[in-house]
């Protein structure tokens, strides 16, 4: 039989906790708060947290459409004597580091052409948030294997070498080009898949079928390219990609094999889609990919996946 514990004078009828009891009780509060607090710190609010490539507010569709985006930026040149595997460039690059490193992307220009014709998506792209070099080849006349090769030797140049290395995140690299320099796209991400992203401008490449291709592709054409017409090398070199392929064909309307050599708001706009989603992995961006875009004024024909969820 269980006594009834001695209660001591003047607390008699006390549910005053012993001391011990209450120190326990104090700690197991903090650990509560403590647990919350973080809760609090990271939901709702861990989007940002959960994807550290994000940069930028959220887009709209004026956003992507704008000539320049939020961020201010600066370039620097690069001569061909002091790089070795292609011909020199420019770099663009977001000016301020308070958001850290970006994502980075090479261009390269077409059959007899110099960077200078892509130079409009440089300041473009870079203001969305990405480190970019329009690069010139070491030949105008250099052919899509090489061009291929010499996007690449600017991404290693742009990401060991140049003067922004430290502003880049060198597992999160992509490539462009046009024409002859968009089958040199297609090359790259070929003999590189881990590059995240690769969109060729009307590209020309003698090479119709690019199964090995496994980094995600947007494939731009023109219905009124008579140099690399559609039905010979952008819709076939698309079909061609394996299914299991983050791919898109947006084919211009009322447009031409040089349409990507000036200002080109279709252009830009799901460019910079394709390589925030795919490059910074922002699904803030699905919604301009996914439903696919309807046909318009600027686009005849969009085919594509809607972007599969890593």
């Amino acid at each position: 039989m269980h006594s009834t514990p001695h209660t001591p004078a003047g607390h008699r009828g006390s549910h005053r906790t012993p001391r011990p009891t209450r120190r326990r009780l104090a700690g197991a509060a903090a650990a509560i708060t403590a647990v919350v607090g973080l809760s609090t710190l990271t939901s709702p609010g861990a989007q940002a947290a959960d994807n550290p490539y994000e940069r930028g507010p959220a887009p709209t569709q004026s956003s992507i459409e704008a000539l320049r985006g939020p961020y201010s930026v600066s370039e620097t040149s690069v001569s061909s004597l002091g790089v070795t595997g292609f011909g020199g460039g420019t770099i663009y690059y977001p000016t301020s580091t308070s958001d850290g490193t970006f994502g980075a992307v090479a261009i390269a220009p077409g059959f007899t052409a110099y960077q200078s014709s892509m130079a409009w998506l440089g300041p473009r792209l870079a203001s969305q948030g990405f480190v970019v070099f329009t690069i010139d080849t070491n030949s105008t006349v250099d052919q899509p294997a090489s061009r291929g090769e010499q996007l690449l030797a600017a991404l290693d140049y742009l990401t060991e070498r140049s003067t922004v290395r430290t502003r880049i995140d060198s597992s999160r690299l992509g490539v462009m080009g046009h024409s002859m320099g968009g089958g040199g796209t297609l090359e790259a991400a070929k003999d590189r898949p881990s590059l995240q992203a690769a969109i060729p401008l009307t590209p020309w490449n003698t090479d119709k079928t690019w199964p090995e291709v496994s980094t995600p592709t947007l494939i731009v054409g023109a219905d009124g390219d008579t140099i690399a017409p559609v039905a010979s090398h952008a819709e076939p070199f698309y079909s061609s990609l394996p299914s299991s392929t983050d791919r898109a064909y947006l084919e211009l309307n009322s447009a031409t094999h040089f349409s990507p050599n000036s200002s080109n708001t279709t252009i830009a706009k799901y460019s910079i889609s394709w390589l925030k989603r795919f490059i910074d992995n922002d699904t803030r961006y699905e919604q301009f990919l996914c439903p696919l875009p309807s046909s318009s004024l600027t686009i005849e024909e969009y085919r594509g996946n809607c972007p599969h969820t890593s």
